[in-house]
C-alpha cells in the first residue's frame, strides 16, 4: 500500500482536546491516517512538503441537489415557489439517465474543486432505476466520498418510498463500492400522510440507512407527531432546512439525536425561512451545511459557512443592542464553530462521523491543503479563520481515502472539457424542452 508524508502545514485537525491549530507532519497509509506528530520519519514513504499551508479535514457537503449542475444558474432569482414550478413542475420530466449522469459526473468535480470531499447526494429525480443508477455512476467514476440518498421526484402523500428500489441499490449498483453509500430522501412527515411518513422512516431504520427530509416553514403536518410516536426519530435522522421549526420540536428532536442541515445561502435567498442555526445551538446542537442547488446559488460548502456564521452573529448582535442597549463584548459564535460545521457535524449527520470530519489516527484519509500563500490569505495569523476564508484558487491539493483527487491546484480527471461539453449540451436540451411546454 501507498504510504505518503505531508510536512510543514499547519493542521487543524476538528479533534477533541487538540489544539485549534498545530505544527504536525501526518502519515497517509493507503486510505487512512496512520500517525500525526511533530518531527514523523517514514524514509519509505512519498514526501510532500506543505509549507505555507494548511491542512484541514475534507469539507462536507451534506445536502445538494447534484442531478441540478447542467442547468446551473438558471434559477438565481427564483424564489421557492418559481423554483418548485419551474423545476420541479417541469424540468423533472425531461431528464434522462444520460442528463443525471454528466450531471452528478461534472457536479462531483466541481464539489472536488471547492474541497469538498464527502457530499451527501439529496437525488429526488430517479425516475426510474435507469437514472438512480446513472446518477450513482456519475459519483463512482469521480471517486468522491458520498451518501447517495435515493428520492423520486414529488408524488401523492400516500405513496411509499419504493423500497424494492432501495434493496435493488443495496444489493447492486450502490452496495459495492467502498466510497458510496445508500439513504434514503423521503418526502418526510411534512409532505406525507401519517402513515406512510411513519412506514417511510422505519423501512430506512430497519434497513439501516440515514434518512434525510426537508421542511421549509408552515404548520407542521400530523406526521410529526406520528413518526414521533413510533420512536422514530433517532442520530440517523436527518432534517434539512427546518426553518420555523418551533422551539419544543427542536427541543425534541434534538433530544433524540436528529441531525439537521442547513443551506444557509438558499434559503435566505429562495425564501425557505430562517436558518435554524441560533435556535440548535441554543438547545446544545450545531447545524451541517449544504448548498443545495446549484440551479440557484454556488456550490462552496465555505462560503454556506461564511454566511450561516456571519448571519447568526448579526442577528445575535442585534439582539444584544435591543435587548441591553448596548454592543456585545464577545462573539457569539467563532470562526472554528463554523469550520466545524463544515467538517465534523457534516459526517456525523451523513452518518460517517466514525470515518471522515477528522484528522485523527485511523480516520479515513480525507484531506485538503490551503494554500494560505495567496495574496488573499497572506499573512495566515489565525489559521482557522484562514481556511475559513479560503476560495477555490486557495485549495490546492484534496485527497480522498488516500488518493489525490486534486494536485498543484489542478483536478485529477482526464477530459475536463468532453464533461464540460456534455454537460453544456444536457442543461441546453432540457432548458429547450421545458421552453417548448
Amino acid at each position: 500500500m501507498s504510504r505518503t508524508l505531508l510536512r510543514g502545514a499547519r493542521v487543524i485537525t476538528m479533534a477533541p482536546g487538540r489544539p485549534d491549530a498545530e505544527r504536525a507532519d501526518i502519515l497517509v497509509d493507503g486510505d487512512r491516517i496512520a500517525m500525526i506528530g511533530e518531527n514523523l520519519d517514514a524514509p519509505e514513504a512519498e514526501t510532500v512538503d506543505l509549507t505555507g499551508r494548511v491542512i484541514i479535514p475534507g469539507l462536507v457537503n451534506a445536502h445538494l441537489h447534484t442531478w441540478q449542475t447542467g442547468l446551473r444558474a438558471v434559477g438565481a432569482d427564483w424564489t421557492l415557489l418559481e423554483y418548485l414550478t419551474h423545476l420541479h413542475g417541469s424540468g423533472v420530466q425531461h431528464y434522462r439517465p444520460d442528463d443525471m449522469y454528466v450531471s452528478n459526473l461534472a457536479g462531483a468535480l466541481a464539489q472536488i474543486n471547492c474541497g469538498t470531499t464527502t457530499l451527501g447526494d439529496w437525488c429526488h429525480n430517479s425516475v426510474t432505476p435507469e437514472h438512480a443508477d446513472a446518477a450513482v455512476d456519475g459519483l463512482v467514476q469521480v471517486g468522491i466520498r458520498a451518501v447517495f440518498l435515493h428520492g423520486t421526484p414529488y408524488r401523492d402523500p400516500a405513496l411509499p418510498h419504493p423500497l424494492a428500489e432501495i434493496d435493488r441499490l443495496l444489493e447492486g449498483p450502490a452496495g459495492d463500492h467502498d466510497l458510496l453509500t445508500l439513504g434514503m430522501a423521503v418526502q418526510g412527515p411534512q409532505y406525507s400522510s401519517s402513515d406512510i411518513a411513519v412506514a417511510d422512516l422505519r423501512a430506512a431504520a430497519e434497513r439501516g440507512l440515514v434518512v434525510s427530509l426537508h421542511q421549509s416553514g408552515g404548520d407542521l403536518a400530523p406526521g410529526w407527531e406520528a413518526v414521533r410516536d413510533a420512536g422514530l426519530f433517532g442520530p440517523r435522522t436527518n432534517v434539512v432546512h427546518g426553518s420555523d421549526l418551533p422551539d419544543r420540536w427542536i427541543r425534541t428532536l434534538v433530544e433524540a439525536g436528529v441531525t439537521f442541515t442547513s443551506t444557509p445561502e438558499n434559503e435566505l435567498r429562495q425564501g425557505h425561512g430562517t436558518p435554524l442555526t441560533g435556535a440548535l445551538l441554543r438547545h446544545g446542537a450545531a447545524p451541517s451545511l449544504g448548498t443545495d442547488v446549484d440551479t440557484v446559488v454556488p456550490g462552496q460548502i465555505l462560503t454556506a459557512a461564511r454566511i450561516a456564521l456571519a448571519h447568526q452573529r448579526g442577528l445575535d448582535y442585534t439582539h444584544d443592542r435591543q435587548s441591553a442597549g448596548a454592543q456585545a463584548r464577545t462573539p457569539s459564535i467563532t470562526a472554528k464553530q463554523a469550520l466545524a460545521w463544515a467538517t465534523a457535524e457534516g459526517a456525523k449527520a451523513l452518518g460517517l462521523a466514525d470515518q471522515v470530519g477528522r484528522i485523527e489516527q485511523g480516520m479515513q484519509a480525507d484531506l485538503i491543503a490551503i494554500d494560505t500563500r495567496a495574496l488573499n490569505l497572506w499573512p495566515a495569523h489565525n489559521p482557522v479563520a484562514a481556511a475559513l476564508h479560503a476560495d477555490i484558487a486557495n485549495i490546492e491539493a484534496v485527497m480522498i481515502a488516500g488518493r489525490w483527487r486534486k494536485r498543484d491546484h489542478t483536478l485529477l480527471h482526464p477530459d475536463l472539457d468532453k464533461v464540460k461539453d456534455r454537460l453544456q449540451e444536457s442543461g441546453e436540451r432540457i432548458l429547450r424542452a421545458m421552453d417548448s411546454v
